[in-house]
């Protein structure tokens, strides 16, 4: 009989992704999302939906009752906010521990609990799961470096079976709500984007995140963390270049030189504190992505996992193909 799999966060661009993937390798699929009586995303598939907050044990016990497999992907995915600790590091860290406890004292057989790139890092050489980030101003970076080690260290408490996954920027279908991310490409397909940052990006479909994921179940080791990623990462040149592939007429806006993004970053900054509106920029995303190559080596996900993305081009001109249709789904209604 296939697994019961519980997938928090799953109205959300990986979690919708995810429970796609399951549903179609015959797995049983438990959704679980914060609004029960929202079934948009979920049209036409065969889940159950169930309440889930991951600062909220009881509602996790409830979820998990009879779960097999937990794929924990809900987390505040956010760089900015008034308060980046109450906000952003604390429910991210609590939710791990709420979460873990849970699925220990339901007895769930597997966990496969999703971190971030962010907790590798990136120097421009390509960094593999050995590497630790030690990233402490950017709140969402700090977040999932911090929730990740909290997760083993209650994984080994608890003896849970585990499995960290990595996943890098993650692009493609299935986006109801845009995450930061497809916001950022979908700001260069709308040409609202007044300069080159002159940042780069790992791309990863979602698609084959999700796929991974599954294959990190199966054929996973526990204990061990598996980078879902692209080898390469993508220039804005490479960005436009995907954009013009689906649509001719874009153009690289001019570059601006780091210091004077650090400025504009700043005054950005101060605005959203008194505004309460998010950054479009940070001081800390300046000194991590201008500039840097965003490199890794999955090669132990490719052995392990049969892992194998599709080309960051590819997925970017698919991407750009799925924001028009979405927006023309969205002026249709």
């Amino acid at each position: 009989m296939s697994n019961l799999c519980l997938v928090t966060g799953a109205n959300g661009h990986l979690g919708n992704n995810l429970v796609r993937a399951l549903l179609s390798q015959g797995e049983r699929v438990r959704a679980g999302v914060r609004n029960t009586d929202s079934h948009k995303q979920f049209e036409g598939l065969d889940c159950e939906l169930a309440y889930t907050e991951m600062q909220d044990k009881q509602a996790m016990l409830s979820a998990l009752k009879d779960v097999d497999v937990l794929y924990h992907v809900a987390a505040v995915f956010k760089h900015w906010s008034k308060n980046p600790e109450a906000e952003i590091v604390k429910p991210n860290l609590n939710g791990t521990e709420i979460v873990l406890q849970a699925a220990a004292e339901a007895k769930v057989k597997k966990v496969i609990y999703v971190s971030s790139v962010a907790a590798i890092g990136h120097d421009g050489t390509p960094l593999n799961e050995s590497h630790w980030n030690t990233e402490h101003f950017n709140a969402y970076y700090h977040s999932k470096i911090q929730s990740e080690k909290r997760a083993w260290e209650l994984a080994k408490a608890y003896d849970l079976w585990m499995v960290t996954v990595l996943p890098s920027a993650m692009i493609g279908p299935y986006a109801e709500n845009l995450t930061d991310t497809m916001k950022f490409v979908d700001s260069i397909r709308n040409k609202s984007l007044p300069f080159n940052p002159n940042f780069f990006f790992n791309f990863v479909d979602v698609r084959d995140v999700a796929e991974g994921l599954h294959a990190a179940e199966k054929f996973g080791e526990s204990g061990q963390r598996y980078i879902l990623a692209n080898n390469n990462s993508s220039s804005f040149e490479d960005i436009i270049n995907a954009a013009n592939t689906v649509k001719k007429g874009y153009k690289t806006p001019p570059s601006l030189p780091k210091w004077l993004l650090f400025i504009l970053a700043k005054g950005m900054e101060l605005i959203s504190k008194i505004t309460g509106k998010p950054a479009e920029l940070m001081t800390s995303q300046v000194r991590l992505f201008h500039g840097v190559k965003q490199e890794y080596d999955i090669s132990k996900s490719r052995k392990a996992l049969a892992y194998s993305p599709r080309s960051p081009m590819n997925t970017l001109i698919e991407t750009f193909s799925y924001l028009e249709q979405r927006e023309i789904r969205n002026l249709g209604k």
